[in-house]
C-alpha cells in the first residue's frame, strides 16, 4: 500500500516538473505523448542497491525498518519488471506456460546443485551459470532474459548457501553497475540545461522522505522505524536510466535526457548520503517532535518490549552472542537474556528454549526502557564494528553504570573499544585458544566417560 500510494502521488508532480522544463528548454524538449509520465513514472522508484549498501554497513539488515524499506523496493521491482516484459512489444510463447510449471520441479534441483559445488570459484561459477541459464531459457519463450534470472534467484532464495552464494557474486555485482554507468557517460557530459533540470527534479527529491514518513506512521509504525525508512529510500534509482535508454532505443527520447536522468541520480546519492550516515543523530535531536506524529495504536512488532528483571544482557543472537548465552546460562541460570532486531531468530531462539525479545540495540528508546540501572553486564555482538561502537556511546549516554563486554575483530578496533571503557574479546585472536580449550575439555570428558 505504501509503494503504491507513494507513486501516485509522486509520478504527477514529476510529470509536471518535467514538462514545465522541456517547454522552458528546448534542446530538451520532449515529444507529444506520454513520455513526460514514463519517465515520471521511471523516477518514483528508490535505488535498491543504495538501501541494501546502506543497511549493510549500519549492519541493520535484519532490523524492522529494513526489511520494511527493501519490502517497499521489492514491489517497486516487481512493477520495474512487470513494465519492461510489456515494453518488449512481443507476447509469450505458448511454451512459456511449460516454463513456468516446471519451476517448481527445478527448484529442488538447482538446491542440490548449489550443496554439491562446494565453495570458492565454483560457487561463483554456479551462481554466474544460473542467472545466464535463466535468461536463456526466458528468452527462448519470449519472456525477458532479466526477469529469468530474477526468478530462478528466486528459487535459490534461502537455500542453506544462499548467503555464501551472494558474497561470492556481490562483487560482479559491483563491477557490472560500475560498467552499467560507464556506458551512460558515452552520451556526453552534461549541458547547462541538463545541470538546470537535475537540480530541479532533486529539489522536488526533498518531498519523498516526507511523503514516506507520513505514510509509514500512517500505517501504525513508530516515528523512528518510519525516519529510517524513509530516509534509506531518499534518492532515484538506476531503473530510470534503463527506462530512458529503452526510449533513446525507440527514438521516443532526446539521447541527452539518459545524461539528465544520469546525473540526477548522482545527485540524489550525494544528498542522500549524509542523511543516512547521521539518521540516528538526526532522530535523536527530533525524535520528540517526531514521535507526536506516531499514531497511539503501533503494530504488534512496534509495541515495546523489556529485557524484563535479567542483570546480563546479550544484545545480538547471532553465532557468537548465541554461544556467549548458552556459557552465560550455565553460569548464571535464569539471570540472562538475548536481544535481538530480527524478531524470526527470537522466536526460532525460543522454540529453543533461549530466553530472547526484539529490540534493536540502537534504539535509544529501547534502552531508555530497559531499566539499565538493574543490568550489571551487557555484552555487544552485533553485526560490525560500527554499530558496536554506537551502541556502547548511547548506553553511556544514558548513565548505563554496569559493565560493558564488546566483541572485536581487529586490533584497531579492539584498542577503539578499550579506550571507551569497554572489556573486549578480540575473535580472530582468541579463536585458536578457544579451539584448543575446547579439544582438551572433549579429550577430558572421554577419558571419565571410558
Amino acid at each position: 500500500a505504501v509503494a503504491g500510494l507513494h507513486m501516485s502521488l509522486v509520478i504527477p508532480l514529476t510529470a509536471l516538473v518535467i514538462i514545465g522544463c522541456g517547454a522552458l528548454l528546448p534542446s530538451l524538449s520532449l515529444p507529444e505523448g506520454n513520455i513526460p509520465w514514463l519517465l515520471a513514472f521511471a523516477l518514483s522508484f528508490s535505488s535498491t542497491v543504495f538501501a541494501v549498501k546502506t543497511f549493510d554497513e549500519r549492519g541493520e539488515n535484519t532490523s524492522l525498518h529494513a526489511m520494511i524499506a527493501i519490502g517497499i523496493l521489492i514491489i517497486q521491482d516487481l512493477i520495474a519488471v512487470a513494465y519492461l516484459v510489456v515494453s518488449s512489444g512481443t507476447w509469450p510463447s505458448l511454451w512459456a506456460l511449460g516454463l513456468l510449471a516446471m519451476l517448481p520441479v527445478l527448484r529442488p534441483l538447482l538446491r542440490w546443485l548449489l550443496q554439491v559445488v562446494g565453495h570458492g570459484e565454483l560457487l561463483a561459477l554456479f551462481g554466474i551459470g544460473v542467472a545466464l541459464a535463466g535468461a536463456e531459457l526466458f528468452e527462448w519463450v519470449q519472456l525477458k532474459g532479466g526477469l529469468g534470472a530474477l526468478v530462478f534467484g528466486v528459487l535459490l532464495g534461502n537455500a542453506n548457501k544462499g548467503n555464501e552464494l551472494y558474497k561470492n557474486l556481490i562483487n560482479f555485482k559491483d563491477l557490472f553497475l560500475i560498467g552499467f554507468f560507464v556506458s551512460i557517460g558515452y552520451n556526453g557530459l552534461p549541458s547547462a540545461s541538463v545541470v538546470v533540470i537535475a537540480v530541479a527534479l532533486n529539489l522536488l527529491l526533498f518531498l519523498r522522505p516526507l511523503s514516506y514518513f507520513f505514510l509509514l506512521t500512517r500505517f501504525k509504525l513508530r516515528a523512528r522505524t518510519s525516519l529510517l525508512t524513509s530516509l534509506a529510500l531518499f534518492n532515484y534509482s538506476e531503473f530510470g536510466l534503463i527506462v530512458a535508454t529503452l526510449a533513446v532505443h525507440y527514438g521516443l527520447l532526446p539521447k541527452e535526457w539518459v545524461t539528465t536522468l544520469a546525473l540526477t541520480m548522482s545527485l540524489s546519492f550525494f544528498i542522500a548520503v549524509p542523511f543516512n550516515t547521521h539518521v540516528h543523530m538526526i532522530y535523536a535531536r527530533y525524535s520528540r517532535w517526531l514521535q507526536k506524529l506516531e499514531r497511539k495504536e503501533l503494530i504488534a512488532q512496534e509495541v515495546p518490549v523489556t529485557p524484563g528483571e535479567a542483570r546480563i544482557v546479550v544484545m545480538g543472537m547471532g553465532r557468537v552472542g548465541l554461544g556467549a548465552y548458552q556459557y552465560l546460562q550455565e553460569l548464571y541460570p535464569n539471570n540472562v537474556i538475548g536481544v535481538d532486531a530480527n524478531d524470526d531468530k527470537i522466536q526460532n531462539h525460543r522454540a529453543n528454549g533461549v530466553r530472547g525479545v526484539q529490540g534493536d540495540a540502537t534504539d535509544s528508546e529501547f534502552l531508555q526502557k530497559m531499566d539499565l540501572t538493574s543490568r550489571s553486564l551487557i555484552f555487544v555482538s552485533l553485526t560490525n564494528h560500527h554499530e558496536n561502537v554506537e551502541v556502547v556511546k548511547l548506553l553511556q549516554q544514558l548513565d548505563y553504570p554496569g559493565k560493558l563486554a564488546v566483541v572485536a575483530r581487529f586490533p584497531d578496533e579492539k584498542q577503539e573499544l578499550e579506550d571507551i571503557g569497554c572489556i573486549t574479546f578480540n575473535l580472530y585472536a582468541e579463536a585458536g585458544h578457544g579451539f584448543a580449550e575446547d579439544v582438551l575439555r572433549q579429550i577430558e570428558e572421554q577419558k571419565v566417560t571410558s
